[in-house]
């Protein structure tokens, strides 16, 4: 690590009254979306470094836990889950957000696991775009007035974005479950591991705890479909394949505390995890024989990671911890680089910028911090 003193952040973001829980830059334009613990969620400027609009998109009792934006939804719209059982989608006007939401589910899922919009390999011979994905016919997907949950409202008309489904990973109401939700069609296509699995069939994870962390994606070389990695409270991860619900491709423990982060690169080939001990893991993908192999593991003093983000260049990682500390690293070697102190209290999440310019940081002292850190060579 660098003997150089630690950079300050460029700007620091204030105006929520409550504890940061989630940051997410949009993927094209000069904006930061933040949502706090009392259900505010912010539109942020980050050229000039103000506040566009502030909106309580969830109640003040239960709060957002995740924001999201992709171009998989389009340049005008934004995700929001909170822990109100709900996901919410909202229209980005001129003056903020649309005052009623476009699309509401009612997933029934009420504690901390942050929901995945899909994240497609970026090699270069793949030209499939990000809808160009499928769950296979493993399920009988269900209704929106089925038992899975309910939604209001549709994306089907309004979406200006290229047709096919929209799909999102979340935690089920059966909180040890991941299911698969298509937001174009109002559908909640597949559950991992399926309701009406016998125990002879496949494999349970009630024993594994609660679903802790998501990541959808889509690998060279799936044929369009999905996968799901999933971290849960005994430590443990399970890699899905949506062709084979029944069945997770394979199982894997770094941690012995609850998964609270994971997220892949850009690749897909790889990525990171942290949770409530003291380790953060990296480790390799490899889809031709469909294993999760463990590469660095780097043991802190402070446990508890609650946010991890991996750059869209994969050059650079940083992750978001308990001890107030953002910490910085080389993502493809997996060495230390930076520590980050100016939080005062916990940190929640941490966000890159699509251009690879900007990081932020959220926390529980109500700001939000900007830093510029190694910049990408232009």
């Amino acid at each position: 690590m660098s003997k150089r003193p630690p950079p300050d952040p460029v700007a620091v973001l204030r105006g929520h009254r409550a504890s940061v829980m989630d940051a997410c830059f949009h993927f094209s334009r000069p904006l930061l979306f933040t949502g706090a613990s009392d259900g505010e969620l912010r539109i942020w400027d980050t050229s000039q470094r103000r506040t566009v609009s502030s909106s309580w998109v969830h109640s003040a009792a239960h709060g957002i836990i995740c924001v999201a934006t992709s171009p998989v939804l389009g340049t005008d719209k934004i995700l929001s889950q909170g822990r109100d059982g709900t996901v919410k989608c909202w229209g980005l006007e001129d003056c903020g957000l649309s005052r009623n939401p476009l699309l509401t589910i009612n997933a029934s899922c009420y504690h901390f696991c942050k929901f995945s919009l899909v994240k497609k390999a970026s090699a270069p011979e793949e030209s499939a775009s990000f809808l160009d994905v499928g769950v296979g016919e493993t399920t009988d997907s269900e209704s929106r007035n089925g038992s899975g949950g309910q939604v209001e409202g549709s994306l089907a008309e309004c979406s200006r974005a290229s047709e096919g489904p929209i799909y999102i990973a979340i935690a089920g109401e059966q909180t040890s479950q991941v299911e698969i939700w298509d937001l174009r069609s109002n559908q909640r296509s597949v559950q991992l591991p399926p309701d009406n699995l016998g125990a002879c069939q496949g494999i349970s994870t009630k024993e594994r705890g609660m679903c802790m962390a998501i990541q959808a994606s889509v690998p060279s070389g799936s044929q369009g479909f999905l996968n799901v990695l999933a971290g849960y409270e005994d430590g443990s991860m399970l890699w899905w394949d949506i062709r084979n619900p029944q069945i997770p491709m394979t199982s894997v423990k770094f941690h012995s505390e609850p998964v609270l982060s994971l997220c892949i690169d850009q690749s897909n080939s790889g990525g990171i995890s942290g949770a409530a001990d003291n380790k953060i893991a990296w480790y390799c993908l490899d889809h031709s024989l469909g294993r999760c192999v463990a590469k660095t593991e780097i043991n802190l003093e402070r446990g508890g990671i609650a946010s991890t983000s991996i750059r869209p260049d994969d050059k650079i990682a940083a992750t978001a911890g308990w001890d107030h500390r953002v910490r910085i690293y080389n993502y493809r070697k997996g060495s230390p680089l930076a520590i980050l102190k100016y939080h005062q209290a916990t940190c929640n999440a941490v966000s890159f910028s699509t251009d690879c310019k900007l990081m932020a940081s959220a926390s529980e002292d109500t700001t939000v911090a900007l830093w510029e850190l190694y910049p990408p060579r232009t």
